[in-house]
């Protein structure tokens, strides 16, 4: 009963079957390594549950894949084309988060492949990598140079001129400075300005505002992380 459960439709005496016992190995083999990627990516890294158990899984899934299509072009070309239709509705991923899905994704399709032992070989060691990269970036201070970089949003008025008001505050609280935004606000009675910026000194925050609140009569001012995301690559 099992072996009939277990064997496909159209198998034929030229189609090699996989065993119930190697498919349960393989699989294994995946869900382990996949379980090594997401204890190793949460080590000093801001992650969501969301992310983690889809890394765990995804070795899984693609391991499973890879066994089904056992070598048959078509049916290749054909999950190719599905996986292709996919897309993720939700944030753009970092740079780190898309290099540990094809970490797992390259872990699965060695599971799949029947080497079990490359398999966990390969998790392991990218881990460990990725741990020591993750370690020695912490140690260099990495998180406090990105703590300069801000985006800043200036409401002026209207017949203030934003071409070089602030210039001086900007030589003296900022490295560099880029205008990336002129937008009209308020029935265009008002501009909102948006900059890249990257601060001098991050303790002098309050004070570089404070400063810029005296040029814009008080306006709303907003200063935020900068979103660099979509160019981490």
């Amino acid at each position: 009963m099992p072996d009939v459960l277990f064997k496909g439709l159209f198998d034929n005496s030229a189609t090699s079957v996989i065993s119930i016992t190697d498919f349960l190995l393989c699989l294994g083999v995946a869900l382990l390594a996949g379980l090594i990627m997401a204890f190793s990516y949460t080590f000093k890294s801001r992650y969501t549950k969301s992310f983690i158990v889809t890394l765990a899984i995804l070795p899984a899934v693609v391991c499973v894949v890879i066994m089904m299509v056992n070598g048959n072009i078509g049916t290749g070309v054909a999950v190719a084309g599905a996986f292709s239709l996919v897309r993720f509705r939700s944030a753009p991923g970092s740079a780190k988060e898309i290099a540990m899905l094809f970490l797992a994704m390259g872990s699965g399709l060695i599971a799949g492949m029947g080497y079990l032992g490359f398999a966990l070989l390969f998790a392991i060691i990218l881990c460990l990598v990725t741990v020591l990269y993750n370690a020695v970036t912490s140690r260099l201070g990495t998180g406090k140079r990105e703590a300069r970089y801000k985006t800043l949003k200036i409401t002026i008025p209207e017949d203030l001129d934003y071409t070089d008001v602030f210039n001086e505050l900007f030589a003296k609280y900022t490295k560099k400075h880029e205008l990336v935004r002129v937008k009209t606000t308020n029935m265009g009675s008002m501009f909102r300005l948006t900059y890249d910026i990257e601060l001098s000194d991050v303790t002098k925050e309050k004070e570089f505002i404070d400063r810029l609140r005296e040029r814009n009569g008080n306006l709303e001012i907003m200063i935020s992380k900068q979103d660099n995301s979509e160019i981490q690559l």
